[in-house]
């Protein structure tokens, strides 16, 4: 008789082993998993509005666009880095808790003093931060022990992950802001400089614009020339009837020559090969007044794009808007004892299942 059983046991070893797998699975599931307790967060990134967007039901559903999906993406990031897991170890007793906080040897972590790649294993494993995309919404699980602790992690993800997107933010918009104020300074000693060498050169040479005053000489000598051309054909027409030697003819000689200097000594101020003439100061006075327009453009620009900088800044603080706040735990979730007994009793009958055909296809052969 016993025989015969050890035979059949032997032949069904693997059905043996199949339904021992699937009791002490489900003697541990049902009695020895410890209760998880999980706490739920929704939340969305937002940065402050300075002007009126176009409000869109999609852009409501999106959660500000694309744009924002990649800001909700790096804070995901960070909220599963070993930086968030050092922060909570400090401030959330998370190696004290999940070592010795009543949790099955499965379930808790294996050695309080675990080496920091292990516990960041074990931290995925508890911490769920996932996007939906469609949505724009960042959703937090964290599972806990006890519901306290569990809404305190939570609570903390949020708060530490809120702080450096706005620590990021606003360290990115303070370089930016810092190199456009030093490029602002620097044009404006430029500006100041070129402008003092405009009034100093006015100075120096007693000329407020010598542009306006080789414009204004230039018109005296036309009109000086105009008056010596009538002057001319009056003498021509003098001469025809009276001698070279009549009052009138020397009067007009005289008025001729007058004018004559006068022109010269005109032009002789307009332009000469040697001295300050008013031409060279002109061309240097046109020369200085560019560079001091030049200049003041681009302290204008600079401090246009310095404005812009700050108010973009204002635009990189971002915001954690709660759509769900951190739950505090009435029950436990986790695990889902029935769902897991019964996915490894179909899983375990599969294996076993497979075994058996292939004990069945070896004995076929055999024969």
């Amino acid at each position: 008789m016993k025989f015969l059983v050890k035979q059949k046991l032997k032949r069904h070893l693997h059905w043996v082993l199949c339904l021992v797998a699937i009791v002490l699975v489900s003697l541990y599931w049902a009695v020895w998993a410890s209760d998880r307790y999980v706490s739920h967060a929704h939340v969305v990134l937002e940065s402050p509005q300075l002007s009126s967007p176009d409000l869109s039901f999609s852009s409501l559903l999106s959660g500000g666009g694309g744009a924002n999906n990649a800001d909700m993406l790096l804070l995901r990031d960070y909220l599963r880095s070993v930086d968030m897991l050092q922060y909570l170890v400090e401030n959330a007793n998370f190696r004290e808790h999940y070592a010795d906080g009543g949790g099955d040897f499965f379930s808790r972590l294996s050695d309080e003093a675990a080496p920091l790649e292990e516990l960041h294993d074990y931290y995925l494993k508890r911490v769920s931060v996932e996007l939906d995309e469609y949505a724009g919404v960042l959703r937090v699980d964290v599972e806990a022990f006890n519901p306290k602790e569990a809404n305190l992690i939570a609570n903390l993800l949020l708060e530490r992950g809120e702080q450096h997107m706005n620590d990021m933010g606003r360290r990115l918009a303070e370089e930016q802001v810092k190199f456009l104020q030093q490029q602002v300074d620097q044009l404006q000693t430029t500006f100041e400089q070129t402008r003092q060498a405009l009034v100093n050169y006015q100075n120096e040479n007693g000329l407020v614009s010598p542009t306006g005053t080789v414009e204004s000489l230039s018109s005296v000598v036309s009109t000086l020339e105009g008056q010596l051309a009538s002057l001319k054909a009056q003498r021509t027409a003098l001469s025809s009837f009276q001698s070279a030697s009549s009052p009138e003819v020397v009067r007009v000689k005289s008025q001729i020559n007058a004018l004559e200097g006068q022109i010269e000594e005109e032009k002789q101020r307009l332009a000469a090969q040697s001295g300050d003439a008013l031409n060279s100061l002109s061309s240097e006075y046109q020369r200085l007044q560019l560079q001091a327009k030049f200049a003041q453009e681009s302290y204008s620009g600079a401090l246009a794009a310095l404005q812009s900088t700050q108010v973009e800044a204002a635009r990189k603080l971002k915001q954690l808007s709660t759509l769900q706040s951190p739950t505090m735990p009435q029950y436990p979730e986790q695990p889902e004892r029935l769902y897991n007994i019964v996915v490894f009793a179909v899983i375990a009958l599969f294996i076993a299942l497979i075994a058996n055909m292939l004990i069945l296809i070896v004995k076929d052969h055999r024969d």
